[in-house]
């Protein structure tokens, strides 16, 4: 069975009630391919997530930019996991680079989070990815294993789980990795997962590539044979994540 397309949008800090309702209203109205092609969820705040939940169509779903590591209790600012079970949120986004860098989680942090909110029965996106000095001292592929290793040590059933690859060096920056950068690292990730976790979970498990990735761009990108997909940022709020949704009927083709 082929690997379903997801396209997961990050709208970060971002938006107010007015725009967050002309963006819910863009992609109510959008023709994209129907949910046997194509997964799509959208990341709001926080404070916006049981109003988009409200507003959106049916066939596409909300996740959380984060999860706190353990039950809710004295975590001042954190939302819990069983906060998202009680609003009915169904995906939630963790280990994103810039928790990781600018709030220090480790990897080790990182997977707890992602086993916390996998056995409240949340659906993780979990982000992993190198700096551009990594990148140059040519330790993309040890990083990137070890932040995914950091995972796979606290979880034992990955179907709820989709890997988001995010070139740091590629977010917001309008750098992209070429398609054959990320196809490069796309496969050396499911050859690591192959290896260490099993054959079969390497096979069905989407890893989807995340940074500058926008609508000029994602039809390229979307025929790599190991991208499964986006996590997309900045072109999120704006009208062509229509068009990056609608890349997914490369891999139908």
């Amino acid at each position: 069975m082929g690997r379903k397309f997801f396209v997961g949008g990050n709208w970060k800090c971002n938006g107010t009630t007015e725009e967050v309702k002309k963006i819910v209203g863009t992609l109510n109205e959008a023709k994209v391919p129907g949910e046997d092609v194509v997964e799509v969820v959208v990341s709001p705040p926080y404070v916006f997530l049981p109003f988009v939940k409200s507003l959106l169509r049916s066939d596409f779903h909300v996740a959380a930019q984060n999860s706190w590591v353990r039950k809710g209790g004295a975590y001042t600012g954190e939302i819990s996991a069983e906060m998202l079970v009680n609003l009915d949120i169904p995906y939630v986004i963790l280990g994103h680079s810039e928790r990781r860098q600018l709030l220090n989680e480790s990897n080790e942090f990182v997977g707890d989070k992602v086993a916390y909110a996998l056995s409240l029965g949340r659906k993780v996106i979990a982000c992993i990815g190198e700096t551009l000095e990594q990148r140059e001292a040519g330790t993309t592929l040890a990083v990137v294993s070890e932040q995914t290793k950091a995972i796979a040590d606290k979880v034992s059933n990955w179907d709820n789980v989709v890997l988001a690859y995010e070139p740091v060096w590629a977010i917001g920056t309008g750098k992209v990795a070429t398609p054959a950068q990320a196809q490069e690292v796309h496969a050396a990730l499911r050859k690591w997962v192959h290896d260490n976790v099993g054959a079969e979970v390497a096979a069905s498990l989407r890893i989807i590539y995340g940074g500058s990735v926008n609508g000029g761009n994602s039809k390229e990108l979307a025929s790599q044979p190991d991208i499964d997909g986006f996590l997309v940022g900045g072109a999120s709020l704006k009208p062509e994540f229509v068009d990056i949704i609608n890349s997914a009927t490369v891999k139908k083709n």
